[in-house]
């Protein structure tokens, strides 16, 4: 049985000559915060080259939702690169592409028809779900939320609204952009109490925002984390996608949930927005949608996805491996890994809350 092992004083010679190597010559702007070197993964383990093993906790950074080389997913993964390596889905079509496209079509929630859009991910997947709000509405306006982090192109960035120094000398961003409170109860913007505040965080937008400062009728869209991730893994409650949602419905403003991060089965559903019972215009994906290789998606209505050829376009997007990938991920996780994802979900919010009666430290548990 494997476990944690720790071989060496932390970073070993071997990792300290790596990121040594890796100061000089890799850019600077990715934030590092502990001095891990991954030689080789599977399941949850990490071992880095001075043979320590570590347990993964991050999920790869909330990509690798079924483990670290899952043998199903290496598997697909090297037929595939024994058939087609690329062939640009921009100009020609394959198999893999067009069968993960009917894949996520069938998923959407709700009994719409939906299309596919493939980028390769989180950033591009949220670019075309933000330019074709603007195609499909011809408005110009959107809308998003403090705490926000939908990527860091030049877009994305625009939406985004996590930390300053994402943005810092990168002024001015797309225009157009009003950036709201999201419905945090343990930290209430509003210093309510739920339920007596009835929504009022949603409720704000007619009573105040567009009412004074944005005219909804030029709102394109509005752009939503079912549950937000670097903004603090916040939970809205029950209500607030709901009356959100039927705001937006309201001035024909489109819902699009980013689910870069909460998606694809982590939250015991394939879509994190599915435990709200609202039924988005447009989701974007990433991260967890293919065990690790490069891919985004964004999936959308087909009467919402009705632009034009040569509109938007990438010549890595859906690649022929990590279409391939995803299907096999996609397999996986509706045969037995969504309903785990309950059960362990579940077994944590029982213990963390036994937790937080001996511990002040724990001021909120939330899943």
């Amino acid at each position: 049985m494997k476990y944690p092992q720790i071989k060496t004083p932390l970073p070993g010679p071997r990792v300290k000559e790596l990121i040594d190597v890796d100061r000089e010559f890799v850019s600077p702007s990715y934030t590092r915060i502990y001095p891990l070197v991954a030689e080789s993964a599977r399941g949850l383990w990490i071992d880095d080259p001075d043979g320590n093993t570590f347990l993964d906790f991050t999920s790869g950074i909330a990509v690798c939702g079924t483990g670290h080389c899952h043998p199903r997913v290496v598997a697909a993964i090297q037929k595939q690169a024994d058939t087609l390596l690329h062939m640009s889905g921009t100009d020609f079509y394959y198999t893999p592409q067009i069968l993960l496209a009917q894949k996520l079509a069938s998923l959407g929630p709700g009994s719409g028809a939906y299309k596919v859009y493939f980028g390769n991910s989180g950033a591009e997947a949220v670019e075309a779900a933000f330019k074709l709000a603007r195609w499909h509405t011809r408005r110009e306006l959107n809308l998003a939320f403090f705490g926000a982090f939908h990527g860091r192109t030049m877009g994305a960035l625009s939406l985004t609204a996590s930390k300053a120094i994402q943005k810092k000398h990168y002024n001015p961003l797309v225009p157009g952009i009003t950036h709201i409170p999201y419905g945090y109860c343990y930290r209430c913007p509003y210093h309510l109490s739920y339920p007596d505040c009835e929504t009022a965080c949603v409720h704000w937008l007619e009573e105040t925002l567009f009412r004074t400062t944005v005219p909804p009728e030029e709102v394109a869209a509005i752009f939503v984390e079912p549950i937000q991730g670097e903004g603090g893994y916040i939970v809205p409650p029950p209500e607030f996608h709901r009356e959100l949602y039927k705001t937006a419905q309201k001035y024909g403003i489109l819902y699009v949930v980013d689910e870069v991060q909460s998606g694809m089965g982590r939250t015991g559903k394939m879509f994190a927005i599915e435990h709200f019972e609202v039924t988005p215009e447009i989701i974007a994906l990433a991260k967890g949608i293919a065990s690790g290789l490069p891919l985004g998606a964004m999936v959308a209505r087909a009467d919402i996805m009705d632009w034009e050829a040569g509109s938007h376009a990438s010549t890595f997007g859906g690649n022929p491996i990590s279409c391939q990938a995803a299907l096999t991920t996609i397999e996986l996780l509706e045969e037995e890994l969504m309903a785990n994802a309950t059960v362990r979900g579940e077994q944590l919010m029982v213990g963390l809350r036994e937790l937080q009666q001996s511990l002040e430290c724990i001021g909120d548990v939330r899943g």
